[in-house]
């Protein structure tokens, strides 16, 4: 099964439209399409990215916490001992990428690949939402 970690970019694309490839992935975590694999200092950085823009998502906060909570409940919980950072420009992305490393992730879903610039010496591919959606035939 293909390993996947989400960029918070994505989570947060998720929650502003229902039209959309975002939407369509995270709808699909649980499903047994993808691993999707997480980390504590990851659903925090979704909560609070999400929760300062409970405005423009449509959400309030007791709505993100039960995204949250399904999130954890169905994701693959990573445990990162491990800090090699500064790799990426953004310590956030670094954030991901080591969650990507960790359990050997596939793929990083994400909007910005530039933004992971470096992160191939590990294997690991980018790719948006789309292109993911593609890779595994949900198109």
């Amino acid at each position: 099964m293909l390993k996947i970690v989400i960029d918070t970019n994505v989570f947060i694309s998720a929650l502003r439209s229902s039209k959309g490839a975002s939407f369509r992935l995270l709808s699909m975590v649980g499903t047994q399409k993808f691993d999707f694999c997480i980390s504590v200092p990851l659903i925090l950085e979704f909560e609070a990215v999400a929760k300062r823009n409970t405005g423009s998502l449509g959400l309030d906060s007791s709505d993100i916490d039960d995204i949250l909570d399904y999130l954890c409940l169905a994701g693959n919980k990573r445990h990162i001992f491990y800090l090699w950072r500064p790799l990426l420009k953004d310590p956030k992305d670094d954030m991901v990428l080591e969650v990507a490393v960790e359990s050997e992730s596939h793929f990083i879903v994400t909007f910005n690949k530039r933004d992971f610039k470096g992160c191939e010496i590990f294997g690991i591919n980018l790719v948006t939402p789309q292109e993911f959606l593609h890779l595994i035939g949900e198109e």
